[in-house]
């Protein structure tokens, strides 16, 4: 049993280090497109009208086509691929959901289209009635956007089956194509055309996400059926599982639409801050927990459909004890050198010091979420492999109706207090993610008779004191720059604070640390 779960982990850490080199360039590319935007357009109106707009193309694509379908897909698309040599039903399984994905996302968006003044009026951002051009603005830029959300459709579907097949460079690279259509949209088109040309970097970033896939969907054998399958029971057994996920997928994008219509009544810019505070979170937890779960998931759904358990269960703990090695020192870098950072990255043209000061009031609260993002990225990864999504959704449900309370209560209590009140959207969707974390670890230990939480709790105090001695440093680092230029700060304080880091769990004898260490010393000894 030994080999076979040994060799199951190695897969998983070769994949995830595959993707999490993509995600990095990814994350670079993402970076460079959020420096570009905040330069052109700071926290004004514009790009507050901007970042509501794209919430409906974004919900509607994770509503039809996103996480939630490649959850309920990649199970059965792996089983039918596995039980049959010809894969003539696992082919014909992709063909119907390719189908129903193009007519459902059709109808859908036309229907949003029609409805837009609607949307925003009442549902999105009512605040932004009070300027009736901002109000005009968000409602051209979510008809402009809308198709993006049916490219997107397809590229995710497109993803799940390359995800099925084992390849794994090609869709993780896809974020960074994405990420470059921004870049040439805010580059070469809003110059002349403002916040439209951001628009159609929309449109075209999702064109590239989608044709940068193609090739690789091609090696793979693919065969279409003009078919959109409703007798077909594997199209059945995808909807039964999509059913409890597409309603936990609901109710986490009603706390994004709540934190819109909370933020358009709040002081200008607090809604562009939020967006860009969580998507700087949202930066280590995918290079960290996505590309883990995005590689984890085939192995996961293989060792489910044959029934070893037991390997399973060590596959997870050890891909959750990798997570919390890497995802505990990033919180809490990420929260203690927020501010230079910040400045570091955004803080010229429109982006001046008060936009500065609203997006690290958010990031401190995002950041002491981010440890609980991760875990949830990649446990809820292994129930769907389980094909039961019920579990995670109801959990997932559950956490997200807190969040939504929290948020009209956190905005309040800081209003009150004479806080920033975007501080507690930002504090609210932290805390539910924690309970979210300890519910699905719970029924998990449960599902799989066990977690192996020795291996956990280990990784958690290993991390604890390393990271504890990396704030030491990274303090006192701040204080004796002072005044110093923000790059210095912030670039030191980073690398300081990994160096120690890394140095700390060395010393305290952390195995993955040691064999990282032995694996590139042999690459080098043998290039050498």
């Amino acid at each position: 049993m030994g080999a076979p779960i040994a060799g199951a982990n190695r897969q998983i850490a070769r994949a995830a280090g595959t993707v999490m080199a993509a995600f990095i360039m990814s994350n670079l590319a993402g970076l460079a497109r959020q420096i570009l935007v905040a330069h052109a357009f700071g926290t004004q109106a514009d790009m507050d009208a901007f970042n509501a707009a794209n919430r409906v193309s974004e919900t509607l694509f994770n509503l039809v086509a996103g996480g939630a379908l490649a959850s309920a897909f990649i199970p059965n698309f792996t089983q039918l691929l596995v039980r049959e040599p010809s894969k003539h039903a696992a082919w014909k399984l992709a063909s119907s959901i390719l189908n129903l994905i193009l007519l459902s996302m059709t109808v859908i968006c036309a229907a949003a289209a029609l409805f837009a003044p609607q949307i925003v009026r009442y549902i999105l951002a009512p605040g932004f009635t009070q300027d009736a051009t901002q109000e005009a603005l968000t409602i051209d830029l979510l008809r402009m956007m809308l198709p993006s959300a049916a490219i997107f459709g397809v590229s995710g579907l497109v993803m799940a089956i390359l995800n099925s097949h084992q390849v794994f460079l090609a869709p993780a690279l896809t974020p960074a194509l994405y990420q470059i259509g921004l870049i040439f949209g805010v580059v070469f088109i809003s110059p002349s055309q403002g916040i439209y040309g951001l628009a159609w970097g929309v449109l075209i970033g999702s064109a590239a996400h989608l044709g940068s896939q193609i090739p690789s969907l091609l090696r793979q054998g693919v065969r279409y059926f003009p078919t959109i399958g409703l007798s077909d029971p594997a199209v059945h057994n995808v909807f039964r599982l999509l059913a409890p996920r597409l309603l936990g997928v609901a109710v986490v994008q009603l706390n994004f639409w709540i934190n819109a219509r909370l933020a358009s009544q709040m002081v200008e810019g607090s809604y562009t801050s939020i967006v860009t505070a969580f998507t700087l979170m949202y930066m280590p937890q995918a290079a960290i927990a996505q590309s883990i779960a995005i590689a984890a998931m085939p192995t996961f759904s293989t060792q489910a459909a044959m029934g070893r358990l037991e390997e399973m269960r060590a596959s997870l703990a050890a891909s959750l004890r990798g997570l919390l090695l890497l995802a505990i020192p990033a919180s809490l870098g990420l929260i203690l050198l927020r501010t230079p950072i910040i400045t570091l990255l955004y803080q010229r043209g429109q982006f001046d010091e008060r936009s500065t000061s609203l997006v690290a009031w958010a990031l401190l609260w995002y950041g002491v979420g981010l440890v609980g993002h991760c875990v949830v990225e990649v446990v809820a990864r292994a129930f769907y492999a389980l094909q039961d999504t019920r579990t995670p959704v109801l959990v997932g449900s559950l956490a997200m109706v807190l969040n939504v309370i929290f948020s009209y209560l956190f905005a309040s209590l800081f209003d009150m207090m004479g806080w920033m009140p975007h501080g507690g959207l930002a504090l609210a969707n932290s805390l539910a993610t924690a309970l979210e974390m300890l519910g699905l670890l719970y029924w998990m230990r449960r599902r799989l008779h066990g977690l192996q939480a020795r291996i956990l709790l280990k990784a958690i105090y290993q991390s604890g004191i390393a990271s504890l001695g990396m704030a030491a440093v990274i303090i006192a680092w701040q204080s004796f720059t002072g005044e110093a230029p923000a790059w210095l700060t912030a670039s030191a304080g980073v690398l300081l604070g990994t160096l120690v880091y890394l140095l700390i769990v060395w010393l305290i004898g952390v195995q993955e640390v040691r064999s990282v260490a032995a694996f590139l010393r042999g690459r080098l000894l043998r290039s050498a």
